[in-house]
């Protein structure tokens, strides 16, 4: 255990340590900036009497979903292909640890790290609470069910990005790779809200993968079982072939 821990602060303060840490957090600000603006402007333009709880009005503004498809391909990226790049990949590997301790390591210094970045969000949320006066802004079941689908859906974008890294010796090209599977899936699950008879199997499939769904229910407060199954089903899946893909350097 003390190991894995090693590795897991490793992976987490190589982001603290070059400017592409400091990127990614200056940038995940900007976007919630404009987010907060945006959730400000719609704040102020409801006339209908009835007050959503942030969370909510934050999912629908399409900054959520662009943040998570940006931020997670280059937080991911470094995790194996710069260690191939650099060389220190089969010195890494070579220490005493098993191969899953170092993909579980690399999986959960980038998630501590993509949760980092979104904890501004609930600032910019109490901010807004603290000056309307208005306590359903900021409820904390809700923001409790938001914050854990924002974990759960970045675990499975994190263990994608994981995967996409192992493929490859290149940065950009896993970035690219792991941006193509996030937006693949993405798009897949928009498919949901294409009207369909409720008889449709496929349209009861599609609605069981639709990452917008799954997100609308977190941030309106309700958790279902079954979404926290699919995430971390599929993100177990993507961990199982980053670990195939280190153990096959033994065949090479």
């Amino acid at each position: 255990m003390r190991t894995f821990l090693t590795l897991v602060r490793r992976e987490l303060g190589a982001f603290f340590v070059s400017l592409t840490g400091y990127t990614i957090i200056a940038s995940v600000l900007l976007l919630l900036g404009f987010s907060f603006t945006d959730m400000l402007e719609k704040l102020n333009n409801d006339r209908t009497g009835v007050v959503a709880p942030l969370t909510e009005l934050f999912y629908s503004t399409f900054y959520f979903w662009l943040i998570l498809l940006l931020t997670a391909p280059v937080i991911t990226m470094r995790s194996f292909a710069f260690e191939k790049w650099s060389g220190t990949y089969e010195t890494l590997m070579t220490t005493p640890v098993s191969d899953w301790q170092v993909v579980l390591a690399k999986f959960t210094g980038t998630l501590l790290f993509y949760v980092l970045t979104w904890l501004p969000l609930f600032g910019c949320i109490a901010v807004v609470r603290y000056f309307t006066g208005e306590p359903s802004l900021l409820d904390p079941w809700t923001s409790a069910s938001t914050f854990l689908g924002i974990v759960l859906i970045g675990s499975l974008y994190m263990s994608i990005g994981c995967f996409a890294s192992a493929l490859t010796r290149s940065q950009i090209l896993a970035a690219m790779n792991s941006f193509v599977l996030g937006l693949g899936l993405f798009i897949l699950s928009l498919r949901s809200l294409v009207p369909a008879p409720s008889t449709d199997w496929a349209a009861k499939v599609f609605s069981y993968i639709s990452l917008s769904e799954h997100m609308e229910d977190f941030a309106r407060g309700f958790v279902d079982t079954r979404h926290i199954v699919f995430y971390l089903s599929l993100t177990l899946v993507f961990l199982f072939l980053t670990l195939k893909l280190v153990e096959s350097r033994r065949w090479k």
